[in-house]
């Protein structure tokens, strides 16, 4: 078994080339405007909640000069129009991401992975300019509601588009490792986003609007490095039928090696795609070939997004405000300097100990945290220092959510799908995910007012059913090709008893059953 060992290790150094992590990095800086446009909203929401305040008439712009002719609220924040404009400021960065991500497919395919990538910045340019003049209109929520939508809809394409890009010019013994890089990316921009909304840095009455549109740089920077990156040679050999172009790109992407393995394998890979029809998002939803994998797909993406992972990074703040925290926006940037700590131990470990068993581990970790949360927050009243058991419980909630449940999703998908469906399967998963996003951020508010201290054992028992879910029917894929994974879905087929009509349903569709 151990000289079994050597040989992958071998071969990742082998193939772990400067241009290929100039790609990867280039690829994943979407992730870093994704992580950013995630955390940015938190750190100056009670600044933004007063001045959309002050521009509706809720409050006097400068009542410290002016006699005041209505009195601020003790806190503008649980005004019910402040509450439903900031909730739809947080959510309408998923509803964008959750409406463009269903055209994943049919632009990565028209396109190419990175004219696609290009041209998708123009987006992230335009919502950030909204984003950077909303204090100077009078009609501040609506240009910051607009920002965050136009935003959102560059990052539900990108977030299709990149992990697919990545994936395809991964070698398979790095496909695991690099597939997280763009979770690092996400976390990042997380960080970053909660240091620069320090009120001493960038999160004052201000600064703020800058704040918001920074991710604007990232999207120029990664424009303008897409020039040096090559096309997916996947996409050129199978899809374009570039054969040509394709070597170019793998040996701009390998170095000085021979692509022929390569080469023959996407060969093999066209002929199967040949052979199987383009399925249509419709034909992916009804089919019974499809099902489990489809499942898989879905399920994975809900139960990141449900877990309760965006109610901590949209409202952490104000979570820790309640637990009784003096300084909650310190206690945030913790949280994002442990969301990166243990994203880069993910790197290491996902080609190690498997894609299955970290998700697992990190969803049981979840569920376990989510009660002690929630005993620290309903027991703060008669215990003081039950405020830093929540604290503690969201810093290791954090942590084994980057462990498995952060990256696993946005890269399993592409494993377990080959050519024909694969399009549709990312556009629906991707959809699975800003929807439940969009859910989690409009409704979190409302939920934690409703529920007090138990808000967290919603998520609790939907980690323990999810769980559940992975445990039975998540298969492993590590070091798989796409066809050893589909035989694994076939076998589960077969001793489930429904094999035969599979079969019947694949030969209608035009398939072929090795694909």
């Amino acid at each position: 078994m151990s000289g079994n060992r050597v040989a992958p290790e071998n071969e990742e150094n082998k193939y772990l080339t400067g241009s290929l992590v100039f790609a990867v990095f280039t690829a994943v800086l979407g992730f870093f405007q994704y992580g950013y446009c995630i955390g940015v909203i938190n750190a100056p929401q009670k600044i933004i909640e007063h001045h959309y305040a002050e521009v509706l008439e809720l409050v006097d712009k400068e009542p410290s000069t002016h006699h005041a002719t209505k009195p601020p609220p003790t806190d503008i924040g649980k005004h019910p129009t402040i509450t439903m404009l900031w909730s739809m400021s947080v959510a309408m960065f998923a509803v964008g991401g959750m409406i463009s991500s269903f055209t994943v497919g049919w632009i990565g395919d028209k396109m190419g992975r990175v004219r696609a990538l290009q041209l998708l910045n123009i987006l992230a340019i335009t919502g950030n300019v909204f984003l950077g003049v909303s204090k100077m209109s009078p009609h501040t929520h609506i240009l910051i509601i607009i920002g965050r939508f136009i935003t959102g809809l560059y990052c539900g394409i990108m977030s299709g588009i990149v992990p697919l890009y990545v994936g395809e010019i991964a070698p398979t013994p790095l496909r695991g490792a690099l597939g997280t890089f763009h979770q690092l990316a996400t976390v990042i921009g997380i960080l970053i986003s909660q240091v620069l909304g320090l009120n001493y840095l960038l999160g004052d009455k201000y600064k703020w609007p800058l704040l918001l549109s920074l991710s604007g740089f990232a999207a120029v920077l990664q424009l303008l490095l897409l020039f040096f990156c090559p096309e997916s040679p996947r996409y050129l050999y199978i899809k374009v039928s570039k054969p040509e172009e394709a070597t170019k790109s793998l040996m701009w992407l390998r170095g000085n090696y021979d692509p022929t393995k390569d080469l023959e394998e996407m060969e093999r890979e066209k002929e199967e795609a040949s052979k199987e029809k383009t399925i249509s998002i419709w034909q992916l939803i009804t089919s019974v070939t499809y099902r489990q994998p489809f499942l898989v797909a879905i399920m994975v993406h809900l139960a990141q997004q449900f877990s309760g992972i965006n109610a901590i990074f949209y409202y952490s703040t104000d979570i820790f405000t309640e637990a009784g925290i003096e300084e909650p926006v310190y206690a945030t940037i913790g949280v994002g300097a442990i969301n990166t700590l243990f994203t880069v131990v993910a790197l290491f470990l996902v080609e190690k100990a498997g894609r299955r068993i970290l998700f697992l581990g990190g969803m049981f970790g979840m569920f376990v945290c989510t009660i002690l949360m929630t005993v620290g927050l309903a027991l703060l009243d008669r215990y003081v220092w039950m405020s830093y058991l929540s604290m503690v419980a969201i810093f290791v909630f954090v942590s084994v959510f980057e462990l498995g449940p952060g990256p696993i999703p946005w890269f399993i998908v592409a494993e377990l799908f080959s050519q024909g469906p694969r399009p549709a399967a990312v556009a629906l998963a991707g959809f699975a995910n800003w929807f439940s996003n969009f859910l989690v951020g409009m409704c979190f508010q409302y939920i934690a007012k409703f529920t007090g201290p138990y808000a967290f054992l919603i998520f609790a028992a939907m980690l323990a059913g999810f769980s559940c879910f992975i445990y039975f029917k998540v298969p492993e894929t590590k070091g798989k090709s796409f066809e050893e994974i589909a035989e694994e879905f076939r076998r589960r087929k077969k001793e489930s008893g429904r094999g035969p009509k599979a079969a019947t349903e694949l030969e209608h569709l035009g398939n072929n059953p090795n694909a």
